[in-house]
């Protein structure tokens, strides 16, 4: 469905060029892309892809050498993660954040259920929060029991264009029904099983809220990984491991292994978070990216 200004919104195909020219990415056209349009009075076909200001991609989980754009031409990204119901591991988030920092888009860290959480849970909440407030991120905690918490990210959103990602499970479409009721956005519980999200949202849509903006509503993401960035870059995408490579002894050093490393004696005095830097590693490490 395509909105447009001559004829309202209308259902499009897409045309075949485009495709082939999109063929490494299995949506050519995404969420909140601004496109052409034609029509012969019968048929709307998108001609054109209007050049993307940023967006939110991930490597497809079925088509490996694919890619999978979330989300496009969006002012900011809000993550929602848990410490548990279901676990959000800090290498997703870091993941996350190291491909919105390449593909410039701003994100801001929600940490949902918060009320279900023990004092052991808090404490790692509180840890959190400080870790990514320290690197410069935006942190909101939201309990269901505090409307004052859903009142500061209405303010967030507030006539700006976001998109909400994060596991299945973790409270995306809860949260945005939290926010403008009126959507009615379908929910459903946690996996009793395995602590894991149910899928809601099987494909990204984008809901107008009424005291101005949008939020594009996204699939649960089980993993997320970085495509389009060779080795030497994910480093840049670290915002405190970048602040540091330019003490290091070697102008390209990939702070795993060389003497001289000005990043792993940050993480040694705790001036760099020992999960970041493992997080930067396991990122290189698995990546299909290329060193130049």
């Amino acid at each position: 469905m395509v909105s447009t200004t001559e004829w309202g919104e209308v259902e499009c195909r897409i045309k075949g060029a485009m495709r082939l020219e999109s063929i490494d990415s299995t949506n050519p056209v995404a969420v909140g892309d601004f496109v052409n349009v034609e029509s012969d009075g019968k048929d709307y076909v998108i001609s054109e892809l209007l050049p993307r200001r940023n967006y939110v991609i991930r490597r497809s989980t079925n088509l490996s050498k694919q890619t999978h754009v979330l989300a496009a031409n969006v002012d900011q990204a809000l993550l929602v993660v848990t410490i548990n119901y279901p676990i959000t591991t800090r290498v997703f988030i870091d993941r996350f954040l190291a491909s919105a920092e390449a593909y410039d888009v701003p994100v801001v860290i929600v940490i949902n259920k918060i009320d279900r959480y023990d004092a052991n849970m808090l404490e790692e909440v509180e840890e959190l929060k400080s870790l990514y407030q320290s690197i410069g991120y935006d942190v909101l905690t939201v309990s269901s029991k505090h409307d004052e918490d859903f009142e500061q990210i209405k303010e967030k959103l507030r006539g700006k264009v976001s998109v909400v990602a994060g596991h299945s499970g973790v409270g995306k479409s809860t949260l945005i029904n939290r926010i403008e009721p009126g959507l009615n956005l379908r929910t459903d519980d946690i996996s009793e099983s395995n602590n894991s999200g149910k899928h809601t949202t099987t494909n990204a849509e984008m809901h107008k809220f009424s005291f101005g903006g949008s939020i594009i509503d996204t699939p649960g993401i089980r993993g997320f990984g970085i495509v389009n960035i060779t080795k030497e870059e994910i480093a840049h995408y670290f915002r405190e491991i970048f602040a540091e490579s330019d003490k290091c002894q070697y102008n390209n050093c990939s702070h795993m292994h060389e003497p001289g490393c000005a990043v792993k004696l940050a993480v040694e005095e705790q001036r760099i978070a020992l999960s970041r830097y493992q997080s930067y590693v396991n990122i290189v490490e698995t990546s299909n990216a290329k060193y130049r």
